[in-house]
């Protein structure tokens, strides 16, 4: 954590003038990538966006796109949405009395599809947060990390999430940490989304508390692998997208899920459960096997109670960006 933030300000010290406003932009994220359970994470290019805007008292949410609205699936529109609650997180962590705020919220990231939607919120408010305090407190990129994966409960997702590309996360007794890497271009991606939801918690729970030593070499053989194949050889991605930590146990949860990558996988494509799922994150090798891999989905997509969309995607190079809102504009 830097200096100035582990620093606490008292009552009368700094504090976020009335009036300023920023706009955030966070990526969603595809985490685990098979193998690498925990520690692995990719960003997207689809994003929520956000505009905050520091007022004299309350929490105010205005929500479009995924989340809207007062029916099943709406996200909460006070101060116990997901968002607001990250950005306050960060004015008690620093110490600096939190202002008022009115959020304005598009959000594009699917919820409970395993793409990231929740991380990608914590982030958004941190990052809010972080805006606010230009000039009042510095917030370094580490302490972005570190607040976000205080709330969110590990850094898989947020890491991404914040810093773009392929990343690996960790934890020592330092907090999370994480080290970005550049993805191969000959990388294609595809994300097969369902209709149905997943929880994370749910998921989590059908996890064992151990696993045969013999699977826990081959995942650390397959995450090594799986590091070179998206940096250096694409051409590895089938080989090195194989798993045996957290995939055959979640299945029966989501038998759709596992069919599709069975399928996926038989005609030689690198397919994975995307996070906790139920969405399915193709990498291909080239262009070609990706459109061969999105058939595959719409196809699915025929049969009877299927609702799979197969969405061609990016790798997102930026991670979450924060930038002023000049007053003109937030007036």
């Amino acid at each position: 954590m830097s200096d100035a933030v582990s620093g606490m300000a008292d009552a009368s010290g700094p504090v976020v003038p009335v009036g300023r406003a920023v706009r955030v932009r966070v990526p969603a994220t595809s985490a685990n990538l098979g193998p690498g359970f925990d520690t692995l994470g990719l960003a997207l290019n689809v994003h929520d966006e956000l505009e905050v805007t520091a007022t004299e008292s309350g929490v105010t949410v205005e929500v479009s796109g995924v989340g809207e609205g007062s029916g099943e699936g709406a996200v909460p529109t006070d101060e116990s949405n997901l968002v607001a609650r990250a950005a306050l997180h960060v004015f008690d962590r620093v110490g600096v009395p939190a202002p008022g705020l009115a959020l304005t919220a598009t959000n594009s990231i699917p919820h409970g599809r395993g793409l990231g939607s929740s991380g990608a919120a914590i982030v958004s408010g941190v990052l809010a947060a972080k805006g606010l305090l230009e000039g009042v407190v510095d917030v370094s990129d580490d302490d972005v990390l570190r607040f976000a994966t205080e709330l969110e409960g590990h850094p898989d997702n947020v890491a991404p999430a914040i810093f773009g590309g392929l990343t690996i996360a960790w934890v020592d007794e330092t907090g999370p940490r994480h080290k970005q890497l550049a993805v191969h271009r000959g990388v294609s991606l595809l994300v097969a989304v369902p209709e149905a939801t997943m929880s994370t918690k749910l998921a989590r729970s059908l996890q064992p508390e151990a696993v045969p030593h013999a699977d826990a070499v081959f995942n650390l053989s397959r995450s090594a692998l799986l590091v070179a194949a998206l940096t250096q050889s694409p051409e590895l991605l089938f080989d090195a997208t194989e798993d045996r930590l957290h995939q055959t146990y979640r299945a029966s949860a989501m038998p759709d899920t596992s069919a599709l990558i069975g399928e996926l996988r038989a005609a030689g494509h690198a397919a994975v459960v995307s996070g906790a799922g139920p969405s399915v994150l193709v990498l291909a090798s080239d262009p070609a096997a990706r459109l061969e891999a999105a058939r595959i989905v719409e196809e699915r997509s025929t049969a009877p109670g299927a609702g799979w969309h197969a969405r061609l995607l990016a790798v997102d190079i930026r991670g979450g960006t924060v930038e002023p809102i000049p007053s003109s504009a937030a007036a």
